[in-house]
């Protein structure tokens, strides 16, 4: 049975539609990734040193940090809160140059901070499958988020 224009010209503007809902998950989630990504990536040249957690708040919490090198400790410092963030708690950090922000360091801050990434490959999964009709590269997008969100949780 042939297809009339009028149902290819649906189907491709399916296609399209899904192809766009799918590229702006992924473009979101590296772009909100990026902001806190890119102080621990490119660390070089960066500040590090250790935060002792004073305190929590609702979205951050507050601490004393401790430079390594020569710099002198500073207090007031600031970090995204976390789930497993607690009081005394010493954590490997990075500053943000010129403000009085920390990220964390290391394997389990690079985690962290392509949670968002992560998170947006797990549901662009679902458009990329259920929209798209790739079920390998939608298996493949939710691995690879599903990775990324475990790797957060165990080295956090």
């Amino acid at each position: 049975m042939k297809r009339s224009s009028s149902h290819r010209a649906l189907t491709y503007g399916r296609y399209f539609l899904m192809s766009v809902v799918a590229l702006v998950l992924l473009v979101a989630g590296v772009w909100s990734s990026w902001e806190t990504a890119q102080h621990v990536i490119l660390s070089k040249g960066r500040e590090h040193g250790t935060i002792t957690i004073a305190g929590c708040g609702e979205e951050t919490c507050t601490g004393s940090y401790d430079p390594d090198g020569t710099a002198a400790p500073r207090t007031g410092m600031t970090i995204e809160k976390s789930v497993a963030v607690q009081k005394g708690e010493k954590l490997p950090v990075v500053v943000k140059p010129g403000t009085a922000e920390v990220v964390r360091a290391g394997t389990g801050g690079l985690f962290h901070a392509w949670m968002p990434l992560g998170g947006a490959l797990v549901l662009g999964a679902l458009v990329i499958g259920g929209g798209l009709g790739l079920t390998r590269c939608a298996w493949a997008s939710a691995a690879l988020g599903g990775a990324v969100l475990a790797g957060a949780f165990l080295t956090i």
